[in-house]
């Protein structure tokens, strides 16, 4: 997939950023563009990029904007969001993601709509899926 600059750009925040920075890069192949520190060990800002899009990422935070935020496992389960992520070797990182210990939460498998595809949930909750269908791409 080219480089690109999107627009839309996903953002959250982990008890544990750091490590879960380790996991997004090990599993989905996210690279360290920018990554700010905070205070103690935790992440004011960072930014990890795959191909040609990104996500932010922080340490969750006890200030008004903060208090705004709530892990998955905080809540039941239950997200609002949730992210897709292209490849071209799904099966390499559904290997990869199950090996790490992620919950399986859509086993992979072949869709009716021509992709490859799985999701699971990272150490904290935040579903993923992952597959080979590019929205981008001229459709037949």
């Amino acid at each position: 997939m080219p480089e690109s600059h999107s627009s839309v750009i996903t953002a959250l925040r982990y008890r544990n950023a750091p490590a879960a920075m380790d996991w997004l890069c090990q599993v989905f192949g996210f690279q360290r563009h920018a990554v700010h520190q905070g205070p103690d060990g935790t992440i004011a800002h960072a930014e990890l990029k795959l191909d040609g899009g990104m996500i932010m990422l922080g340490s969750t935070r006890d200030d008004t904007f903060g208090r705004g935020f709530r892990a998955p496992d905080e809540l039941g389960g239950v997200e609002t969001r949730s992210a897709y992520i292209v490849v071209a070797d799904v099966d390499a990182v559904y290997a990869r993601a199950q090996a790490a210990g992620a919950v399986v939460v859509r086993p992979l498998k072949d869709t009716g709509y021509g992709s490859r595809e799985f999701t699971v949930k990272d150490p904290e909750g935040h579903s993923w899926s992952v597959g080979t269908y590019d929205p981008w791409a001229a459709q037949g």
